[in-house]
């Protein structure tokens, strides 16, 4: 079992994909996400020329088929007929570099996923291997990590972190999500984290959350068996899976129904919602320098084609933010 302290750092992490405390004045007029690029640098130390958090990854290329039912829901370039050229990055949590896929701060796995447009430009969508996030904005992940940092097996009880989780009864229901160890990177469904407004061609509207799933099994190994594993088995065992034939997963669209949360990305909506098959994303090979290319890739949640935007989740620009500013860092 891993200290609390321990268990919501790993965990804290992951959470965002997107994001990346001091007390003078200079540091009271940082923006919320200047600040959490910061957090995550005093927790897991800064690494010139990686993200901020996720920042071990590995840079894969394919290709997205829209399914005919995608162009009914948003009249979004991505979503018509064509297919588009995709590059993908999967990721381990945390802020550190070298860290073992087997290692507590490594879950959840990230997957971020930038798609070409026809006529040009691009669209992105960034995804971990949660449902859910156990906070509803900015401010309270900050809150949130700076409770972990502050948390140390010499804090006196209840520990800053316990007092939050206390606190977040929603907070604490997600921190308890089992994170087992998946076979690869293509072996575990994705989910984003919050939801978006899709518009057709005719003007009709639908809110849903992204859901990224395997086409073919979900696998997992045992706590025991991700022991043995090396330390890059995840990027490994895709590239071992790709030897044999491409891999590819489902892009679903979990709608929206009347009365379910929009801005509060703590607030899982139930498996009964209905699903659309927007289309199928094939990973086909790795890209030749993995290192070079995840460098000048930023993958962010605002970055929206026509017929995406975003819904009034505090979330989505708090992740822009944090996104862009832990980029410019890493130039």
């Amino acid at each position: 079992m891993v200290r609390i302290r321990e268990a919501v750092i790993a965990f804290s992490a992951g959470l965002a994909l997107a994001f990346g405390g001091a007390g003078d004045a200079a540091a009271q007029e940082k923006s919320t996400a200047v600040k959490l690029v910061d957090q995550f640098n005093t927790l897991f130390g800064n690494h010139p020329g990686y993200r901020a958090n996720h920042a071990k990854g590995f840079v894969f290329e394919g290709s997205f088929q829209p399914s005919p039912k995608a162009a009914a829901l948003s009249r979004a370039p991505h979503l018509q007929k064509k297919a588009t050229k995709v590059t993908v990055r999967f990721s381990d949590a945390s802020g550190l570099p070298e860290v073992p896929d087997a290692a507590p701060p490594a879950s959840p796995r990230g997957m971020a996923i930038k798609f070409d447009l026809p006529g040009g430009g691009d669209t992105d969508i960034v995804a971990i291997s949660l449902k859910g996030f156990p906070v509803a904005t900015g401010e309270e992940f900050l809150e949130f990590l700076q409770a972990a940092g502050a948390s140390g097996p010499n804090a006196p009880k209840p520990t800053p972190v316990e007092q939050f989780l206390a606190s977040h009864p929603n907070s604490a229901k997600i921190v308890a999500i089992p994170q087992p160890m998946p076979v690869s990177y293509g072996t575990l469904p994705y989910y984003g984290l919050n939801a978006f407004k899709f518009t057709n061609a005719k003007g009709k509207v639908q809110f849903g959350r992204y859901r990224i799933v395997p086409v073919g099994k979900t696998e997992f190994v045992t706590d025991e068996a991700a022991a043995k594993r090396g330390p890059n088995a995840l990027d490994e065992a895709l590239v071992a899976q790709l030897a044999k034939g491409p891999v590819r997963f489902k892009l679903l669209l979990q709608l929206a129904r009347e009365g379910d949360p929009l801005n509060n990305a703590t607030l899982i909506w139930p498996d009964s919602n209905p699903t659309v098959e927007l289309g199928v994303i094939t990973i086909a090979k790795p890209v030749p320098d993995s290192k070079t290319a995840e460098k000048a890739l930023l993958f962010t949640p605002t970055n929206l084609p026509d017929g995406i935007e975003p819904s009034d989740d505090p979330l989505i620009a708090a992740r822009g933010e944090a996104y862009a500013e832990s980029f410019s860092r890493r130039q």
